[in-house]
């Protein structure tokens, strides 16, 4: 599992008895070309499984598309859930192979991309390298990064957001009035005052008990001017239930929020249970509900750039 200082981070993982009984699990309860497909994507999310393990990454590949023989025949998937986070794909590379076959039906819902070479014998598994996000079908290998990038990017996230100290008026750094957030700049004074009045009048139901607090994103380097706010609607409805609403506002004086921009809901496992994309949007929101102790992540994504927050009720 080891490498040369100077040369990229891979890993290489032993297919073992236990790989091949998992893979030939699946394997008999496909058609041949299927059951090709299925256990050497198996063998692939094997090696990434047994790689993030050594590194204390917990996974739950029984959550995971790739252990659920339905959707096994149904897609060409290679998921393997990572906990808090979301899917990351494993994508199986023959020996010889110039670039790692991609389907587009796994585009989207995916935190990453990992290619992983398996030996001629099936005996070994080398992961290659890894991308946030793809765009087509056949990736070269060049293209890919080191997997010192994946491993920051499946850093465990900071401390979760406490709303229940929302409710006592107790805010995290950072998390504004609306009003504050709307009215930064006197460039967009005139913007910020329409917007702002259309933000106030659509959170202003009668309720003692509703919070609102907001924060500006930014999208990374790459998006230096796609900035959007990002505002938290907490009403109590009873001691135990609290509705939540989460919603993307423009700024920067822009009417519509960037083309493509995902606003998702993950639950405590990693997996997105809601999600809306903007098209010629002016706002994004997504509403539920939860109770005291439920933990949920809300990620804001624009092409391979994303942002997340953990909230717990």
């Amino acid at each position: 599992m080891f490498h040369t200082p100077n040369e990229p981070l891979m890993l290489t993982v032993p297919l073992t008895l236990e790989a091949h009984q998992i893979a030939q699990q699946f394997h008999q309860k496909h058609c041949p070309k299927k059951a090709k497909q299925v256990y050497l994507n198996t063998l692939a999310v094997y090696a990434v499984k047994t790689s993030l393990q050594c590194l204390e990454i917990p996974t739950n590949w029984q959550a995971s598309d790739s252990w659920n023989p339905i959707m096994q025949t149904l897609t060409n998937t290679a998921d393997l859930l990572i906990k808090d986070l979301g899917k990351l794909e494993c994508r199986p590379v023959l020996p010889n192979a110039a670039s790692c076959h991609i389907p587009a039906e796994v585009w989207s819902d995916r935190i990453g991309y990992v290619a992983v070479e398996l030996n001629q014998a099936l005996t070994e598994a080398k992961l290659l390298g890894f991308l946030p996000s793809v765009k087509a079908e056949e990736v070269p290998l060049t293209q890919l990064i080191s997997l010192e990038h994946l491993l920051d990017h499946l850093n465990p996230s900071k401390q979760p957001i406490q709303l229940g100290q929302w409710l006592q008026n107790i805010f995290d750094a950072g998390w504004q009035t609306v009003e504050t957030l709307f009215d930064s700049s006197p460039t967009e004074l005139a913007f910020n005052f329409r917007t702002y009045t259309q933000i106030a009048t659509h959170l202003s139901e009668p309720s003692d008990l509703k919070i609102t607090r907001g924060k500006r994103l930014t999208l990374g380097r790459r998006y230096d001017d796609e900035q959007v706010i990002l505002v938290m609607n907490l009403t109590p409805t009873s001691v135990s239930e609290l509705d939540i609403s989460v919603e993307i506002y423009p700024t920067n004086g822009q009417t519509y929020l960037p083309k493509n921009l995902r606003l998702m809901i993950l639950d405590d496992t990693g997996e997105t249970v809601m999600q809306a994309e903007a098209r010629s949007t002016k706002q994004i929101q997504l509403q539920f509900s939860g109770e005291p102790g439920e933990c949920f992540k809300v990620r804001v994504a624009l092409a391979d750039i994303s942002m997340t927050e953990t909230f717990i009720i």
